[in-house]
């Protein structure tokens, strides 16, 4: 395989991780910048990105990407893995996160390499609640604080805890979900950083300082010292955040947000995306920039990496890092090996809707996009879908006898339409675009449209479905729209996958 090209369009821009990459977590060692996202119910877990600059990120690798790693047969959708914090200390890499399924809680990896392998899990099985952070002292105490403002010293080598967890800081009185603690020595202080009034339009981010890492902690005066809460900015939900320091002493913020469309509410479909905003420092307090898509220049020479091919003709023996499943993925149902320059993908569930289906995607990055596959039905049944979980998902579906749309919106599951299959290997595709009617109240976000590439390369558009069905605002949760091939019953085999940007 070749290598991959160079990007050429280095125009700062937010987001810097568009698509469904919530929760970053970064850290800098020398002049490289390291972040992890969340990953909920898709393995394997935990992608992991590379920045020479901050604003160009290369995934290398995913942090669990290996079954005994990850146990996901019982998160529900928007379950799993929760809100990493990803850190650097004594020559290696921690990782700290929650996985939120019945065989979950809190575990810690390390890597001496942040491309892997990383470690089996650590239990920690004493950390109470969510969004588990790491800090240590000079003399090597470490302390995990959690959501809620709990805070327990722990030896992250074992996951063993010791003494009671205490409340340190929960944010402003009565805000909503104090979340997202990171806490940092900065100077003279201890600086303790937090997300409170939900991952909703009310989100925002606080900090508090004192000269413990344990309190007490004196709040800003300025809080929140970020929020797009009542404002008619194109990025909300601003939250989750976590600050970095740049070679040049510069300070940054990484946090996430989302790109609402239509009318009202306004719907996200690529879910809560990662941004970067300049951070100074005032009398000892953050101020930070407001979160734009257009982005000031970092006071560093651009450094562009490889960028992700949007083609995929599965010639590797392994898919590539970007390509993500629901809950599990076995060679035994994913292969690119069974027949060399395919994917194979052999059902487990019986559509869409199955908690257990076989299905291997991409995130969508793109507010306009086509994607295609050219599939081989075999004598199995699968398609081209996009996923927002079981219950709101649209597919193209295809067997040797019948081609047909599905769209499952809640309890609602219905056939859209049909048409014969031809003989042989066809090519579904998929595309989001404007809605046709002009912009008001209740237009939605876009439409999504479903049909089959002729010989001839037009397109047949078999069914045209409104996108606000694939949002979180209707579907709820906490992931975003991922566009992949799934088998719902027998094999089914695809010779290629192409994701075409359109607009953005």
């Amino acid at each position: 395989m070749s290598p991959l090209p160079d990007r050429t369009d280095a125009r700062p821009a937010n987001p810097v991780l568009p698509g469904f990459h919530p929760d970053p977590s970064v850290c800098r060692v020398g002049e490289d910048y390291y972040l992890a996202c969340s990953s909920f119910e898709y393995f394997p877990g935990i992608p992991l990105f590379h920045s020479r600059d901050l604003l160009h990120w290369t995934q290398i690798g995913n942090v669990l990407d290996r079954p005994g790693q990850l146990p996901l047969a019982t998160a529900a959708s928007s379950g799993g893995i929760y809100a990493p914090t990803l850190r650097h200390h004594g020559g290696r890499f921690w990782l700290m996160v929650t996985n939120c399924s019945k065989d979950g809680g809190n575990l810690i990896v390390t890597a001496t390499d942040p491309a892997g392998p990383w470690s089996d899990p650590i239990l920690a099985p004493d950390v109470p609640g969510i969004d588990p952070d790491l800090a240590w002292e000079e003399d090597g105490t470490c302390w995990c604080t959690v959501a809620g403002g709990w805070q327990v010293r722990i030896d992250p080598a074992t996951g063993k805890t010791y003494g009671d967890p205490h409340r340190v800081w929960a944010g402003g009185p009565g805000a909503k979900a104090p979340e997202a603690p990171h806490l940092y020595r900065i100077g003279a202080y201890w600086y303790l950083l937090i997300a409170e009034g939900g991952t909703e339009r009310g989100h925002g981010v606080s900090i508090a300082r004192g000269t413990s890492p344990t309190g007490p902690f004196e709040p800003c005066p300025d809080n929140p010292v970020l929020t797009h809460r009542g404002t008619d900015r194109p990025v909300q939900n601003t939250g989750h955040a976590d600050l970095v320091q740049g070679p040049d002493g510069s300070w940054w913020m990484v946090l996430l947000g989302v790109r609402p469309g239509g009318g009202t509410p306004g719907w996200h479909v690529l879910g809560r995306e990662t941004f970067l905003t300049p951070v100074t420092w005032v009398d000892g307090w953050p101020v930070v920039g407001e979160v734009d898509l257009e982005l000031p220049e970092v006071p560093w020479p651009l450094r562009p990496g490889p960028v992700e091919a949007l083609r995929d003709d599965f010639d590797d023996a392994a898919l590539r890092p970007g390509w993500i499943s629901v809950r599990e993925r076995s060679d035994a149902h994913c292969s690119t090996e069974e027949r060399p320059g395919w994917l194979t993908l052999r059902a487990r569930g019986t559509s869409l809707d199955a908690p257990d289906v076989m299905f291997t995607g991409r995130r969508q990055q793109h507010a306009a996009f086509r994607a295609r596959a050219l599939m081989d039905p075999g004598q199995g049944r699968g398609g081209l879908g996009v996923r927002l979980d079981e219950q709101h998902h649209y597919a193209i579906e295809a067997s040797a006898e019948e081609i047909r749309v599905v769209a499952r919106i809640g309890s609602l599951r219905t056939v859209v339409a049909t048409r014969p299959a031809p003989r042989g290997p066809v090519t579904l595709t998929v595309s989001a675009g404007d809605p046709p009617l002009p912009h008001g109240p209740c237009t939605g976000p876009d439409v999504l449209s479903l049909g089959v590439e002729e010989a001839d390369g037009t397109v047949t558009e078999l069914a045209v479905l409104d996108g606000r069905h694939l949002s979180t605002e209707v579907a709820g949760g906490f992931t975003g729209r991922v566009i992949g091939m799934y088998a719902a019953d027998g094999t089914v085999h695809f010779d290629w996958f192409d994701y075409e940007p359109l607009d953005d």
